[in-house]
């Protein structure tokens, strides 16, 4: 995992008086700087094509690859991400999901994040999609 500067001063509260904590994610994520908005990624390849087709494992890797190529066009890293939207055909493939997260973003820099059961993706071979916020520094 490579660790870089976060560009933003960016406050994680991982539990806000009267919320229970939780262990995937921080409840507020605030800071001051550009909003980047990431649109949801899948796992395609950059000519388009899918990537571990069945594999929710092999797909999230390349979800959080492409996000991380997202952020860098706009000068962010993972350590700028303030919320991450999960959109899974079955929650069991949040483990995978979980674990290719945790190879860029350390357990104590998680961002707050939503996960959400759909009924399908707009590629019918996706398994997961991931979309990203961010705050970069102005």
């Amino acid at each position: 995992m490579v660790h870089h500067e976060p560009m933003s001063e960016l406050t994680r509260i991982p539990a806000p008086d009267g919320v229970a904590a939780a262990a995937q994610y921080s409840h507020v994520v605030l800071g001051t700087g550009r909003f980047v908005a990431i649109a949801g990624q899948l796992a395609l390849d950059e000519r388009g094509r899918p990537v571990g087709e069945g594999d929710p494992a092999a797909q999230a890797r390349q979800v959080f690859e492409n996000l991380r190529r997202c952020l860098a066009a706009a000068g962010a890293t993972f350590e700028d991400v303030v919320k991450l939207t999960y959109f899974v055909t079955d929650m069991a493939h949040m483990p995978a999901v979980r674990a290719a997260r945790a190879e860029h973003i350390p357990d104590d820099r998680l961002p707050a994040a939503s996960a959400v059961q759909v009924a399908a993706l707009v590629r019918p071979e996706c398994l997961i999609e991931v979309e990203a916020f961010a705050v970069v520094a102005p």
